[in-house]
């Protein structure tokens, strides 16, 4: 019998140490309902389980975000259903004043009604807005850069209203040098959003011959000029004004959405200078209303379109969400009913081995009978 040392007391000292810990990862487990705590729980699962947090959030945020575009998307759908509510009734208002039988106090209503309608029109344009920020105004914000060998272009535009605008063309010369020239270009007219925009120039005064320099990947524009030795001559470009929206409608970079709104006023639709005086002017204003109502009725389907686009993202976001989140409480989760069996059978333990290690401890006190 050994007095110094107590191997029985060690021995049922370094299992109870083992149960309280033992006990101590499963009350953690139960009470944060995660399997893994810390990264010395499982390294490589933490490490998955993290990358899966971020994406959750991202895809929630997205998700967000795709709602909120629908909102802005619906606001200004809105704002164009009134705007075509009261083109329909300026065209009854033409119809009425086209008619030579109207009395002059009838034509003094319709220019008074007509004014206002114009009116309204420009106002629900400008005042049409979500959290501050103007939808029907053409606002853009684009900055681009393109490298094509030795080709580079920059272009940063706050927004594209109708106006004038100057192209700067260039010469390619035999010797390789390049000769840069002017060319001023009148932009008045509308044209439609797309890709790219065609310039189409008028034969009289010009010549043309050699290839064509692409400059693709800037902002989604593409821009196509021709270079030769004869270049010379006007020609006019029609232009309106569009806006872009950026929405972030997935968790990683280029999953988005770009959302265009043409700007919206009398001027750009056309009818800015109606008069609706006397019968020709009532007249023209019924060829000028039905194209407005025409370029209207665009702008409502491509954003019917976006939202149809957005509702289907939100639902594959949903579903995304819903498939990360259970491949997520896979690895990270408590299993609640196992965990449970842990802790009875390690509390069970940590009661026995205390139990033991009392017994233990009682062992050298038999050396003191041999002595008396």
């Amino acid at each position: 019998m050994k007095v110094n040392f107590n191997i029985s007391a060690i021995i049922a000292n370094n299992q109870l140490a083992n149960s309280d810990n033992n006990l101590a990862k499963a009350i953690e487990r139960l009470s944060s309902g995660y399997r893994i705590n810390k990264s010395k729980d499982d390294t490589v699962g933490m490490a998955i389980t993290n990358k899966m947090e971020q994406q959750l959030n991202a895809l929630e945020k997205a998700t967000q975000n795709a709602t909120n575009g629908m909102a802005v998307i619906q606001t200004a759908e809105g704002a164009l259903n009134e705007i075509t509510e009261m083109l329909q009734r300026l065209n009854e208002l033409a119809v009425k004043g086209a008619t030579a039988s109207v009395t002059d106090d009838d034509r003094t209503a319709i220019e008074e009604e007509s004014k206002a309608l114009l009116e309204e029109i420009d106002r629900i344009a400008s005042d049409t807005e979500y959290n501050s920020q103007k939808l029907l105004d053409g606002t853009m914000d684009l900055k681009g850069f393109a490298d094509v060998e030795d080709v580079k272009l920059n272009y940063y535009s706050d927004e594209t209203p109708s106006g004038k605008y100057q192209i700067t063309g260039v010469t390619y010369l035999p010797d390789g040098s390049i000769d840069p020239a002017n060319v001023q270009v009148a932009m008045e007219n509308p044209v439609n959003s797309g890709n790219f925009v065609p310039v189409v120039l008028p034969t009289d005064g010009i010549s043309a011959n050699g290839t064509t320099l692409t400059i693709k990947n800037i902002n989604g524009f593409e821009i196509k000029a021709d270079y030769s030795n004869n270049f010379a001559g006007t020609a006019v470009l029609d232009l309106k004004g569009f806006g872009a929206m950026v929405v972030q409608i997935g968790a990683n970079e280029s999953q988005d959405l770009l959302v265009r709104i043409p700007k919206i006023s009398t001027k750009n639709l056309g009818i800015e200078d109606m008069d609706f005086t006397n019968a020709g002017g009532c007249k023209d204003a019924l060829d000028a209303i039905p194209e407005a109502l025409s370029f209207i009725s665009t702008v409502r389907s491509r954003l019917g379109s976006y939202e149809n686009r957005l509702e289907h993202t939100v639902s594959s976001l949903d579903t995304s969400i819903e498939n990360l989140s259970n491949s997520y409480a896979t690895i990270r989760d408590t299993d609640m009913a196992a965990e449970m069996t842990e802790y009875t059978k390690f509390q069970v333990l940590q009661q026995a081995g205390t139990s033991i290690l009392a017994q233990a401890n009682q062992r050298p006190q038999a050396a003191l009978q041999l002595l008396q």
